[in-house]
């Protein structure tokens, strides 16, 4: 019975934090701040009481609609809120260390965060990029967390900048063969953050992984003519799918190739 209460709890907390990570989604882009002020809607700018603001819960008892403007909810309140509630469960489910869990919970949300910026706005702002790089080179010096990321420092560096300067370099060749921007710097901060996560030796994967990604979810749009060569497209998301199938699946498909 306790165990049930305590799984019970953590995915609460999870629900918690990914109510907050929507404030995250919406505010950053508008430079906003996601600290301290209530909650409000966004058509009608009215504050949202905190009844209305139980996550997953108010969303279904409201119809996807704010109380007072019937306007409708997005959908991607839901879904974050429930991303990040199975996620938490999922992190304590899978981990045993209180470290360990803390961390990917912090990763999670960053990165879910990030997902949803880039995928509307096609920015990453700095403060989550440096945020992840930060406790990416850190988790260098805390060897207990038995997660499937290196903590060989010189390696983490190694991958940081291989990272970085990959997305840099495709930045510059692009430019130089079609005299226009078609990625940005916080691709390759983001991926510099990847690369000290998990080492030099996993960006070849999740930069052709991510691109695959990439084509396969832009090519129906490119054949039906709604986007051209020079739509810009957000990359991040890409790159954080990418990651995670690196996360879970990296070693295996790599010691897969090695034996082809």
């Amino acid at each position: 019975m306790p165990e049930i209460i305590f799984l019970f709890l953590t995915f609460l907390f999870g629900l918690i934090f990914g109510s907050f990570a929507n404030v995250c989604i919406y505010r950053l882009p508008k430079a906003k701040s996601f600290m301290w002020n209530r909650s409000f809607c966004p058509k009608c700018k009215k504050l949202i009481n905190w009844f209305d603001n139980i996550p997953l819960i108010s969303y279904m008892v409201l119809n996807a609609k704010c109380r007072k403007c019937k306007k409708n909810i997005p959908k991607q309140y839901f879904l974050i809120e429930l991303i990040s509630g199975l996620s938490f469960l999922f992190i304590y489910m899978t981990n045993y260390s209180l470290l360990a869990q803390n961390f990917l919970a912090f990763l999670v949300l960053t990165y879910l965060i990030i997902f949803f910026i880039d995928l509307k706005h096609h920015i990453i702002p700095d403060i989550l990029n440096f945020g992840l790089i930060f406790f990416a080179f850190i988790k260098n010096f805390f060897p207990d967390l038995n997660l499937n990321f290196t903590q060989n420092l010189e390696v983490s560096i190694i991958g940081g900048l291989v990272g970085y300067f990959s997305i840099w370099a495709i930045i510059q060749l692009y430019y130089i063969l079609r005299k226009i921007e078609g990625m940005g710097l916080g691709d390759a901060k983001l991926m510099a953050g990847i690369g000290l996560l998990f080492g030099w030796q996993s960006i070849p994967f999740i930069l052709f992984v991510s691109a695959m990604l990439g084509l396969m979810m832009v090519l129906p749009s490119l054949i039906n003519k709604k986007r051209n060569l020079k739509t810009e497209i957000p990359f991040g998301p890409y790159i954080i799918a990418a990651g995670v199938i690196y996360y879970c699946f990296g070693e295996s498909l790599y010691s897969i190739i090695l034996v082809v």
